[in-house]
């Protein structure tokens, strides 16, 4: 709700049942993937910088929103926290911006599975780095 001020100037509004109904997806989500949150600020900070995109309209704003915080924390657990949240978010906006014209099933299908796969060999890479720097 506290969003409101912010993407107004876009034509977005949330009404308190849409808020709920956003918390309760990041609750499910959380659960899903088996994560907590302390600072609950994801919300806020999706919503911030997915506000003015042009595929986002106040007819689609609640259940896209839904549908990037589940996404967020999927790709959390599939990078293995390899992605800062302000990084995959900023990643995830570009995306859906440019290459995915809107599209969350090409974003959550090809460029956040590449993106994370990308994450996940790196890190194996430098637990490779690291073992054989133990073993010297």
């Amino acid at each position: 709700m506290t969003c409101n001020d912010t993407t107004k100037e876009y034509g977005l509004k949330l009404s308190y049942k849409d808020a709920e109904e956003i918390a309760e997806e990041r609750n499910a989500a959380l659960m899903k993937n088996g994560r907590i949150e302390f600072n609950g600020q994801i919300i806020n900070i999706i919503v911030e910088k997915f506000c003015g995109s042009p595929f986002i309209s106040q007819y689609n704003y609640k259940d896209t929103i839904c549908a990037l915080v589940d996404i967020f924390y999927e790709y959390k657990n599939e990078s293995e926290d390899m992605i800062s949240d302000e990084d995959l978010i900023n990643f995830m906006s570009q995306k859906f911006n440019n290459e995915c014209s809107g599209s969350l099933e090409l974003l959550d299908g090809k460029y956040l599975y590449e993106e994370a796969d990308k994450a996940r060999k790196a890190s194996l890479n430098s637990l490779d780095l690291a073992e054989d720097d133990y073993y010297e």
